[in-house]
């Protein structure tokens, strides 16, 4: 069954390396979502984020569906999302000197 309703793709998290939230969410014949990124501490020095949201159909092959703003400290960000594949997930970078996020990114599937 597809997954409708607000779904957490990233718990909120202390993260200081780069990485994605793992094999995807599976949302089924959906495809509108409204994702949100929320950002809710940053430090470092020039710390920087960069946040996709990606989406496959057989779960090896990621494209990229939507790109948050680059973020370098705290905010909220919310991206509208229309026709996207069977699962989706968030890749994430981390730059700077040292740098910390503690950040999330929820989705709502219609």
């Amino acid at each position: 069954m597809a997954t409708r309703g607000v779904i957490t793709l990233l718990a909120p998290a202390s993260r200081s390396e780069s990485g994605n939230s793992g094999n995807g969410i599976y949302s089924g014949e959906n495809n509108e979502a409204v994702v949100y990124l929320d950002i809710t501490a940053a430090s470092g020095t020039d710390p920087v984020l960069n946040v996709i949201v990606e989406d496959t159909i057989d779960g090896t092959n990621w494209d990229t569906v939507e790109s948050f703003t680059q973020a370098s400290g705290t905010g909220r960000e919310v991206k509208r999302i229309n026709n996207f594949s069977r699962y989706m997930r968030v890749k994430y970078t981390i730059g700077g000197t040292e740098p910390d996020f503690t950040f999330s990114v929820r989705a709502y599937i219609k």
